[in-house]
């Protein structure tokens, strides 16, 4: 009887594992597909933009002539939108985030809450580009602006930001914030003094995320009114002069990359198809950059808190 039984377990076990076994060969093959068809539109892009990538293209204005047009007001839109979005989504995003998981009492407000923030994380785009047309361009009066840009882009992605902050404190071990309360600290001594700094690798993740996300969006912008052909720079956002700070460029039109992409693929010559892939391959550059920069500083951060 007992050989019997020994017998069906070994069987069991066996079949468990070829499960393991298909189950993983299923997922690198997920995963396999995934790899291949990206690297292949990027090596797409890569042959079809390379060519046209040059000193002149980066620093160029747009124009009607394909040989002669470039990528400096989208590239400069692009930066200025995300340092807005940066400003906005990234405080608010935290500080909510904080407030949730450590502030917050638990209750049916605070379920409602999450509930709403999670379905928030999940709403198409379009959906903030015509709140941020009714709310911001028109009712505030910013117009078709940076600032306006800048704020819907924050809205998109501060339950991003929210969500990946709650889960970064929630790794936090409970014995922390105890050993923190057993020497005196108060609630934000040990907030700002243990929370922020441990969980500091999965927010910076979380908000290189959202940035990442941000930054490749086309239909928010179009929404309020980006323009699709700009030949001048807005204001500098540094002046020779005191305050040494002007805020003149948060009211001013622009374009971004997205758009950029998106007119040019749109026309029928192959000579601007070759400059939307060559603007598509410094888009991906700029987001991998963004992720390259968040893997180094949380292996920083990490190696700081072992010491």
């Amino acid at each position: 009887m007992r050989e019997h039984s020994a017998a069906e377990l070994r069987a069991l076990i066996a079949l468990h594992r070829r499960g393991d076994v298909l189950f993983a060969a299923l997922g690198i093959l997920a995963l396999g597909i995934a790899a291949f068809a990206f690297a292949a539109l990027f090596f797409d892009m890569l042959v079809s933009g390379a060519p046209r990538l040059s000193w002149q293209f980066l620093t160029g204005f747009p124009s009607r002539h394909a040989d002669q047009a470039g990528i400096l007001s989208a590239l400069v839109g692009s930066a200025l939108v995300m340092l807005v979005t940066a400003a906005v989504a990234v405080p608010l995003g935290v500080a909510a985030g904080v407030y949730l998981e450590e502030y917050a009492r638990r209750g049916w407000l605070a379920d409602l809450i999450e509930i709403n923030i999670t379905n928030l994380a999940g709403v198409p785009s379009i959906v903030y580009g015509l709140l941020a047309l009714g709310l911001f361009v028109q009712q505030f009066g910013l117009g078709q602006s940076i600032a306006a840009a800048g704020l819907t882009l924050a809205l998109l992605i501060l339950p991003v930001v929210i969500v990946a902050t709650r889960e970064a404190i929630r790794t936090i071990p409970q014995g922390i914030r105890e050993g923190a309360y057993a020497l005196g600290a108060t609630r934000w001594q040990m907030v700002s003094g243990h929370i922020l700094p441990y969980s500091s690798p999965g927010i910076l993740t979380g908000i290189i995320i959202g940035l990442a996300r941000a930054i490749g969006e086309t239909a928010p912008v179009i929404t309020i009114g980006a323009l699709t052909f700009i030949a001048l720079l807005p204001p500098a956002p540094v002046t020779p002069e005191f305050p040494w700070l002007s805020f003149e460029w948060l009211r001013s039109p622009f374009t971004v990359m997205p758009i950029q992409i998106f007119n040019w693929t749109s026309r029928p010559q192959a000579a601007f198809h070759a400059n939307a892939a060559a603007a598509g391959l410094v888009l991906v550059l700029m987001t991998l950059a963004m992720n390259g920069l968040a893997i180094w500083l949380r292996h920083r951060l990490r190696a700081r808190m072992r010491w």
